[in-house]
């Protein structure tokens, strides 16, 4: 007596439905630029993420602040060299709010220093805006006089990062 083949059965084939999904789940990833993605489906739960590695700042020790008295005309000369130099027509922005760095990571040589002579497009400062790291190009030839943020400092859209001429 011959007998039927049988029909696989349904836990075997679950692992490759299983296997397959999590393909489309990573193929989702990359198609969305997305660093995890969550389902859950008839009982099964899966996720799928992937490491990303950003080069961070390294982490501040919290000092605190010297008490200084100051004259009250001191902010608003400060003000003022802020408002004279936003008004430079060698004043690089900030094109968004973030954390500016002037090194692609901790510890490398900077972009850019007082004295560089910088082309159109060449890179200036990274700004850190959500997680995403945002090359600043010159937009206009010459060299740089001033810097006017720190590594790592927090800047504002439309704040004066550099001044070329």
């Amino acid at each position: 007596m011959a007998s039927s083949p049988k029909e696989p059965s349904a836990p075997k084939d679950k692992p490759a439905d299983e296997r397959e999904l999590i393909r489309e789940l990573a193929m989702l990833l990359d198609e969305t630029n997305l660093t995890e993605i969550e389902i859950e489906r008839a009982g099964l739960r899966l996720r799928v993420a992937r490491n990303i590695s950003i080069a961070a700042a390294a982490p501040v020790s919290y000092q605190p602040a010297p008490v200084v008295t100051a004259a009250p005309a001191a902010p608003v000369a400060a003000a003022a060299a802020t408002a004279d130099l936003s008004k430079h027509p060698g004043m690089i922005p900030s094109p968004m709010v973030g954390t500016a760095y002037l090194a692609s990571e901790p510890g490398a040589k900077p972009f850019i220093d007082v004295g560089t002579k910088v082309k159109v497009g060449d890179t200036l400062i990274i700004i850190e805006a959500m997680k995403t790291m945002n090359q600043i190009p010159a937009t206009r030839a010459g060299t740089v006089t001033q810097i006017l943020v720190e590594d790592g400092q927090p800047v504002e859209f439309g704040e004066p990062l550099v001044i070329i001429e």
